[in-house]
């Protein structure tokens, strides 16, 4: 099967440092690190992170060296389009179909993250892989790392 290519939006990089979901982001993270996912990332986290705080850009600086970095091509903005004209979402919050599209276009299974309202949404996630059978991509996993990650007394 091999290592699963993962999404983690700009929540996720943030959620080392929140109280509610510092635990399992940092599980994610570790299990990240030790080979067990294979973490993409990309330009707009990167736009994200720049704003945020010292502790939040040297955590993401230091993931970089586990992360693959994909870039938001033209396949990448159609498919947020067609997001948008299917208002999955509102023009509003492009930036969270825009994190969809690039986990879609460069071949991740999932995505985590923390953002319950625009992207780990029971309404949001069929309507997201809806359009990309449309589009002609693969349909794609949507969890919080809390349901990702694995734990000690799991085999698999």
């Amino acid at each position: 099967m091999g290592i699963i290519r993962v999404y983690a939006d700009t929540s996720v990089i943030g959620g080392v440092f929140d109280e509610e979901f510092k635990v399992p982001t940092q599980k994610f993270f570790d299990q990240v690190k030790s080979g067990q996912f294979a973490l993409v990332t990309s330009a707009i986290v990167q736009d994200e992170i720049a704003l945020a705080p010292t502790e939040v850009r040297n955590f993401f600086d230091e993931m970089l060296g586990f992360s693959d970095v994909a870039e938001v091509s033209d396949h990448v903005l159609e498919l947020r389009d067609a997001y948008l004209y299917s208002r999955i979402v509102s023009q509003k919050y492009s930036d969270d179909a825009l994190h969809v599209a690039v986990a879609t276009v460069s071949g991740c299974s999932l995505i985590v993250s923390w953002n319950f309202k625009h992207i780990v949404h029971f309404q949001k996630i069929p309507l997201y892989n809806a359009i990309n059978a449309i589009q002609g991509y693969p349909q794609i996993a949507i969890f919080s790392p809390l349901e990702v990650i694995r734990y000690e007394d799991e085999e698999i």
